[in-house]
């Protein structure tokens, strides 16, 4: 978080690795007396929190969702002396969560600066061809677990029903377990688009997908087929999300033939 008052800078350090972040937000981290971090709202799968802090040369404190939640008062209170940068992966100022996290500083009188990055969101529509004003409302397929019942959510089926009646695709993000605030990976903590596909193929068996993996890294992959197709394949290390698309526009359909694999 950064000013004049005193100040806190938000910053969407990319979506893959520890050379992922901008310039600007590189150039923040540098100068910051304090420096947060948060991933479990998304991974950085390139990097490790060691290579972070040594490619910035700064230590990262990193806080767990109860940390960022429920007890933000150690970054806020870091930030009304000192200039403090808050990390996270992707673009999670559209999270509730950090939103409110500014919302609260500003009214303890810390300026605060956001330092944009690329999104998963944006990544998806450059990678696939697929327009990003077609995009309607994302959805977030959790694991079946998760949310106390089986299968998909009604709310996912819905938001995609509902997308697709607008004629608009639908970013589906996939579920990241998180139970160690100290970024504890296992083979259960990212769910991958062949797991989603399943789920989502018992709702939807025919209807066209785009798996985008690894998205920001030097081996992105783009696969389009049918859920029921998708959930036979692996594609290999995460993190994974898809598009459920609506009608292809022609320069769609095109793009998307020339650049995934079917």
């Amino acid at each position: 978080m950064t000013g004049t008052r005193t100040q806190g800078t938000p910053i969407r350090s990319g979506l893959y690795d520890e050379r992922s972040v901008t310039v600007e937000g590189r150039d923040a981290i540098r100068d910051a007396d304090r420096v947060f971090a948060e991933f479990y709202t998304s991974r950085l799968v390139g990097t490790d929190l060691d290579a972070l802090e040594a490619f910035h040369d700064t230590d990262i404190e990193v806080r767990d969702r109860a940390g960022v939640e429920r007890n933000p008062d150690p970054v806020l209170a870091a930030a009304e002396t000192a200039s403090v940068v808050f990390l996270t992966a992707g673009d999670t100022m559209v999270s509730t969560t950090h939103a409110d996290l500014r919302i609260r500083a500003e009214e303890r009188g810390i300026d605060t600066h956001v330092v944009h990055g690329t999104t998963a969101r944006t990544a998806a529509s450059s990678l696939t061809g697929l327009q990003n004003y077609r995009f309607g409302k994302a959805t977030t397929l959790p694991f079946e677990t998760a949310h106390g019942g089986d299968g998909v959510p009604d709310s996912v089926v819905a938001t995609i029903e509902d997308n697709r009646a607008r004629d608009l695709h639908t970013p589906v993000y996939l579920d990241i377990k998180v139970d160690d605030p100290h970024w504890a990976e296992s083979d259960d903590t990212y769910m991958t688009a062949d797991r989603a596909a399943r789920l989502l193929g018992a709702e939807f068996p025919d209807r066209l997908a785009v798996v985008v993996a690894r998205a920001g890294s030097p081996d992105p992959l783009v696969v389009a087929d049918t859920l029921a197709n998708l959930a036979t394949r692996d594609f290999g290390d995460p993190l994974h999300l898809l598009v459920i698309p609506a009608e292809l526009h022609p320069i769609e359909d095109e793009a998307l033939s020339a650049v995934a694999e079917s």
